[in-house]
């Protein structure tokens, strides 16, 4: 299936020269959401997974599904001040500044292999900072797996840079 098609894209979102790629236009399509989750489901059933984590808000949608269908539990990684328990941080640079994602301190048993999912990557910042949350809690990254790629933004190569591995459905490049 070309995913392309029910992906809506916003120029200049959120801020001018910037190409949104929306993904609600494809949730709200039950044969793209399920032809993305059986896409996924496909590549990892027969790697040895623990557990997904989910990067909010997106990686959530597309993470807790896929958590279902594995029968695997469901770690959010969520964005500074979220998350209720005692967390573990991570901080990284954005165009306009920093960001900082975090995870509970006891969501990554040691030794446990992640998922890690998300819709999109573009520079990578977000993914990495995620990935190292999980590895610092003693998880391992088994790869890194998103929707869309935007392969002009190099995010690929920082995170291979870096020794994450990532996988993504469909590329917007030059677009």
């Amino acid at each position: 299936m070309n995913l392309k098609p029910v992906i809506r894209t916003i120029p200049n979102w959120p801020k001018h020269g910037v190409m949104f790629r929306d993904i609600t236009t494809l949730l709200k399509d039950a044969n793209a959401f399920n032809y993305v989750i059986e896409q996924f489901y496909e590549r990892y059933k027969n790697i040895q997974i623990d557990l997904i984590a989910g990067i909010e808000s997106r990686g959530f949608i597309i993470g807790g599904a896929l958590a279902s269908k594995m029968r695997k539990g469901f770690i959010p990684v969520r964005k500074e001040g979220k998350l209720p328990s005692k967390t573990e941080k991570e901080s990284y640079e954005l165009e306009y500044g920093r960001a900082t994602v975090e995870i509970h301190a006891d969501a990554i048993p040691k030794g446990a292999k992640v998922l890690l999912v998300d819709d999109l990557i573009a520079t990578s910042g977000t993914a990495i900072a995620a990935a190292n949350l999980i590895e610092k809690l003693g998880g391992k990254v088994v790869e890194c797996a998103v929707i869309i790629e935007l392969p002009d933004l190099h995010g690929r190569e920082k995170m291979e840079n870096r020794n994450y591995k990532l996988f993504s459905l469909v590329k917007f490049e030059g677009e």
